[in-house]
């Protein structure tokens, strides 16, 4: 499963990256807007530290025309594998299947039921990202309905991965890592979860402690004797 950043903050996508195997980064136009600079500078800058990472970027406009200039625009900016994405409404759905005919790489976003996704797909997009959590708050089961998606696309032969989005805590992501989900894109405090276990600190303090009262307070395999 590939674990991507949601998140246009360059400090906290440096740091990230720093511990976490991660494979790019997602925006939206929300999360652009809380870096008050000029997105496209945002951009540049996250495109240019994450080199060959997926970077998958939203269009604002309402209508497929403008959606697919929008598109166009974006991969000049950021490059041709710059990954687009388009809401999954009926003018989206437009827009999905003329760029994905010239070849573009489109995510397919604001997905919050089954058939959204299945419509996306076979226009041709290579993601579709359900709305986990979003779901989860409409009074329906958003983990399952990423698990459906996936099943459906495997039924049809689709090649569309789910890209699994919005994610209140690790229990989402891992049932849907054991499930075989491709891609998850996860805020920094949900990702530092992923890792985080008071267990494991415990313990370790305890291999330090009894560590130290042989060798010394502060000493490791380094200068142990």
């Amino acid at each position: 499963m590939k674990l991507i950043i949601d998140n246009a903050n360059i400090n906290d996508i440096r740091s990230m990256y720093e511990y976490f195997p991660m494979d790019g980064v997602t925006c939206n136009p929300t999360i652009l807007a809380k870096e008050k600079r000029p997105p496209y500078e945002v951009l540049k800058e996250i495109r240019d530290f994450i080199e060959e990472g997926e970077l998958h970027v939203q269009v604002l406009s309402d209508l497929a025309d403008g959606m697919v200039e929008e598109a166009y625009k974006i991969r000049k900016e950021l490059g041709d594998d710059t990954f687009i994405k388009i809401p999954t409404t009926k003018e989206g759905l437009k827009a999905i299947r003329i760029l994905a005919a010239a070849g573009i790489n489109v995510t397919a976003t604001a997905i919050y039921t089954q058939m959204q996704a299945f419509l996306a797909a076979k226009a041709g997009a290579q993601y579709v990202a359900p709305y986990i959590n979003r779901i989860d708050n409409l009074g329906s089961d958003g983990v399952r309905t990423a698990k459906e998606i996936h099943d459906m696309f495997r039924n049809y032969g689709f090649k569309t991965e789910v890209l699994a989005a919005s994610f209140k805590n690790s229990r989402q992501v891992i049932t849907l890592c054991e499930y075989g989900i491709g891609a998850t894109t996860i805020s920094p405090d949900v990702l530092d979860l992923l890792i985080k276990n008071d267990s494991v600190t415990a313990a370790l303090n305890v291999f330090r402690k009894d560590f130290e009262k042989v060798c010394g307070k502060g000493k490791t395999m380094l200068d142990c004797g």
